[in-house]
């Protein structure tokens, strides 16, 4: 297990290594390493002809590259997608040998930090301003095509004239499924036969179609190379494993309690009044205020009110609703009817953490109650947390 230093000389735009010492933090951030290396594999292994990449790109998706990327390269991985040239160079820093792809493609004021730490840019325009300053050294590149996502894409009629004018060819071709998480989703079988047309311009380039669901759809969606992104990280990247995810869970949040409350029957919680407290068999109802709220990346959407109840929060493998708005710092959570609810009496409770993402409240869950997916909630948990790396040494 390891223990981040707060280190002041480290800060960066993704402060990936800042974490502050559990006697100040009002919440803990514990990440799997092990974890994760075992995603990676399993998803390897599910793809044994073609090469399984990782997509780490928005700071490995919340979880810091710098621990990520060396746990994955370990493992066996080695090739990595990330959004941006800043990300790019913490993923070289963590990984000298790597193959590391820009997805954003390639931002012409940062060219020459594209040569410097050999990234290598996913083109979908601004092509033949990377020729220009690639071809003296046929710097790689990938392209992006466009297959029926709308988003970022070269155009096929663009790409055939691209390939009989380009000094030389990519080194990857890719394009991106757009519905993917959901199998029976037409548009999946019309972007692989898309796909599948535009890459005969250059048969003899590496194909990569694949994000994490594509992995599960079917082998004809695996192509040369597999980019995983959430599965790597224990998300559901499918609607069919919201119920039953086929990957190790990664990260555990919990956060610790600040007091214990009896609120009387009629009263009202939280800002805006919005949830009233109900009779019960006594007189009051008894909340935990915890040390978390929407600064650290717990949505304010999961909050509960007397028209809508909202997520929940678990204490020794036992679920407790939310009751009242989700604030700033502070959340609070009805304890009421948990069976060992005595064991907070007297002053016990000082020493004690709540989970709000873990074995028994899964990052999806969470992520469902408060009406997102679990790569918005996974990559927004914020920088007050207390963080634990476990299982580094894979």
């Amino acid at each position: 297990m390891t223990i981040c230093p707060r280190s002041m000389n480290s800060l960066s735009s993704t402060s990936e290594n800042l974490t502050v010492s559990e006697e100040l933090a009002g919440g803990r951030l514990t990440i799997d390493l092990g974890a994760i290396a075992d995603n990676w594999r399993k998803l390897n292994a599910m793809t044994p002809d073609a090469e399984c990449a990782a997509v780490v790109k928005a700071n490995a998706y919340g979880l810091g590259i710098s621990r990520v990327v060396p746990t994955l390269w370990r493992a066996g991985c080695r090739i990595f997608f990330v959004a941006l040239p800043e990300e790019g160079i913490a993923v070289r820093k963590a990984a000298p040998e790597a193959t590391i792809y820009i997805l954003c493609g390639f931002l012409p004021d940062a060219a020459k930090t594209y040569l410097n730490h050999q990234l290598r840019p996913v083109l979908s325009a601004r092509a033949d301003e990377w020729l220009a300053i690639g071809r003296a050294t046929n710097a790689p590149y990938a392209v992006q095509l466009e297959t029926g996502m709308n988003r970022l894409g070269m155009d096929v009629a663009d790409y055939a004239a691209f390939m009989e004018s380009a000094d030389y060819p990519p080194s990857l071709q890719i394009s991106h499924l757009a519905c993917a998480d959901t199998p029976k989703h037409a548009l999946n079988q019309h972007q692989r036969q898309n796909f599948d047309s535009a890459v005969k311009l250059a048969p003899q380039i590496p194909k990569s179609l694949a994000n994490s669901a594509g992995i599960f759809l079917s082998a004809d969606y695996h192509h040369d190379l597999v980019r995983p992104g959430i599965a790597l990280y224990g998300g559901a990247s499918a609607e069919t494993h919201l119920a039953q995810n086929p990957m190790k869970p990664v990260v555990r949040v919990e956060s610790r309690i600040l007091q214990i409350k009896f609120v009387p029957v009629g009263q009202t919680i939280g800002y805006g009044a919005h949830e009233t407290v109900l009779p019960t068999d006594g007189h009051f109802r008894i909340t935990a205020t915890l040390a978390c709220g929407y600064a650290d990346g717990y949505l304010r959407s999961c909050s509960s009110s007397d028209s809508a109840k909202g997520g929940f929060a678990a204490w020794r493998g036992q679920k407790v609703p939310l009751i009242g708005r989700v604030s700033m710092d502070l959340i609070s959570v009805d304890m009421t009817d948990h069976p060992k609810l005595n064991d907070l009496r007297d002053q016990s409770w000082k020493d004690e953490w709540i989970e709000l993402i873990g074995p028994t409240i899964t990052l999806d869950e969470v992520a469902s109650a408060a009406g997102t997916i679990g790569y918005e909630l996974l990559t927004g948990l914020g920088q007050r947390f207390h963080k634990i790396y476990i299982n580094d040494n894979n």
